[in-house]
């Protein structure tokens, strides 16, 4: 077993607030130290939000899990400090190619343009993930950000007391209370917390069953994601094989949806599986191996006062597409600001209604997605299967069948389209793809690219316009950013930004999506969307 499963990164220790006469206030709490809690909990940190995390574990999560993560939280992951190390431990990869029975019938590249500081995709064990977390939290620790981890605790309840909540703490030494502003469950797709508010779920079951098994092998398969519909290891279902660091392969095989869970995960059942698609001549040894009934569901809200649900607590997708852990990571990306906001007095209450909205939107775009593809990928009668079926036999010669192909739509970020949030969109020629609600695209400066150099409070983005080096609006400062599209000798920036336009200034959200642009500076459209993207208007 990988050593790093078996030690304790943040073991329990007592605590000076179970000790205290009284209740002691935090003003947030984060309940779960997996990736969309940690993200949490740095975030908060970086903004100088007093964040404590509370998880009944101390240690990384065992086995694989989430292992494929996207461009767009790798530069979420970049300014949370991180992103870097992650795609240096990870495995890159933007070719996929898919098979019918033997034959391999279409390919894809994920990132064909150039321009861009991270890769498409990078796979990546969760429980290195979590370890690249950890470590930037306690980087944070050292540097006296206010944030700090509780291991071996868990919240056991959790009451509504008006201008704040009050948790019940349990530990190795007994129950204490802990009182918080603002809670941020993060506690996955059983949330505890979501039944204690006596909330649930709305959505899809899928009666379909998959086994995942982490193999630890020397094998030289290229770095690709490859998917078979009806091969011959596996016959009437799919499977799923993916490169990870460290000599670990990732393998999902359909199962169907009558099995015994606990028959099928022991090794003398799944080996002769994976001896029946890789060959008997391949030496390998199992590391994880686990089965999992995927969902496509999600809260009717994510927010019920003062407690804010983001990850799998939230919303849940089959795994196809890689839209589990890469929108819970875009959930925190969305709320923190927005709550720091709210706790300074900058911006209303309401804001964090905005969470809920836009990244409801979200979760309905992946779960969209995610259906579909798992109604191809797992077909529930003979005309599905036979309209798959027939679209995996055109595609191999015939380009227009291709796009048809659905192995798993992969992340992408999403758009918040007509939302409440979105201003004035005032430059003519425009590109679709920075239009309002959507998240900055990276493009090469000449320094290096334009993502980190965005950073994360508002900004003022200038394409040969003037503009003042600042604004600021009800306490909301705005931030100028000044560019040329001569800065780009390869033209990114002018076709991503500019299209037709010769000149554009863009208001930036501090998590880059964009919330107004114009041909121009004008001092009352800048103030007003400053305010729209705030809640204010």
């Amino acid at each position: 077993m990988n050593k790093i499963f078996e030690t304790p990164l943040y073991p329990y220790q007592r605590h000076p607030d179970q000790d205290a006469q009284a209740p002691v206030r935090r003003k947030v709490v984060v309940i779960g130290a997996g990736p969309v809690g940690l993200a949490a909990a740095i975030d908060c940190a970086q903004q100088g939000i007093e964040v404590v995390v509370i998880d009944d574990n101390d240690k990384v999560s065992f086995g694989s899990r989430a292992i494929c993560f996207a461009k767009r939280p790798l530069e979420i992951l970049d300014r949370l400090g991180c992103g870097h190390e992650m795609v240096e431990k990870g495995v890159e990869w933007k070719l996929g190619k898919v098979f019918f029975d033997e034959r391999r019938v279409y390919e894809f590249n994920l990132l064909s343009e150039e321009g861009h500081e991270f890769p498409a995709f990078i796979n990546l064990q969760q429980y290195f993930f979590e370890e690249y977390l950890v470590a930037r939290l306690r980087q944070l620790q050292e540097a006296d950000a206010p944030v700090e981890i509780r291991g071996g605790s868990r919240v056991e309840a959790v009451e509504d007391a008006g201008d704040h909540l009050k948790l019940k703490i349990g530990t190795p030494d007994g129950p204490y209370t802990l009182e918080a502003d603002w809670l941020i469950a993060c506690d996955g797709a059983g949330s505890p917390t979501r039944g204690m508010l006596g909330l649930d779920f709305i959505g899809r079951v899928f009666e379909d069953n998959f086994l995942i098994a982490d193999v630890i092998m020397d094998a030289d398969f290229p770095t690709e994601r490859w998917f078979w519909f009806d091969p011959p290891f596996n016959r009437g279902q799919s499977a799923l094989l993916h490169r990870q660091p460290d000599g670990v392969w990732r393998i999902d095989l359909q199962l169907g949806w009558d099995i015994d869970k606990e028959h099928e995960k022991k090794p003398e059942n799944v080996i002769p599986r994976l001896k029946a698609m890789l060959g008997e001549g391949v030496n390998f040894e199992l590391e994880w191996v686990s089965i999992y009934t995927f969902q496509c569901r999600r809260m009717d809200k994510f927010r019920h006062g003062r407690v804010l649900f983001a990850g799998d607590a939230a919303h849940q997708v089959s795994p196809f597409g890689a839209r589990g852990a890469n929108s819970g990571l875009q959930d925190t990306d969305n709320l923190v600001w927005k709550l720091n906001l709210v706790i300074e007095g900058r911006a209303p209450d309401s804001l964090l209604d905005s969470y809920s909205e836009e990244r409801v939107f979200g979760a309905d775009e992946n779960i969209l997605n995610s259906t579909r593809s798992t109604d191809f990928i797992t077909p529930k009668s003979n005309m599905s299967r036979t309209f798959r079926n027939a679209v995996l036999d055109l595609a191999e010669d015939h380009a227009f069948a291709r796009p048809l192909v659905n192995s798993g739509r992969l992340s992408v970020p999403c758009t918040y389209d007509g939302l409440s949030l979105n201003g004035a969109d005032d430059l003519p020629g425009g590109p679709e793809r920075t239009r309002i609600g959507s998240p900055c695209c990276d493009a090469p400066l000449g320094d290096g690219y334009l993502l980190p150099k965005l950073g994360n409070g508002f900004v003022m983005l200038t394409i040969d316009a003037d503009a003042p080096d600042s604004i600021e609006e009800d306490g909301v400062i705005a931030q100028r950013f000044a560019v040329s599209a001569a800065d780009d000798p390869t033209s990114a920036l002018a076709a991503r930004y500019l299209g037709t336009a010769r000149s554009a200034v863009y208001l930036i959200r501090p998590d880059q999506h964009v919330a107004a642009r114009w041909t121009g500076f004008d001092d009352a459209a800048m103030r007003k969307a400053i305010n729209t993207a705030c809640g204010k208007e």
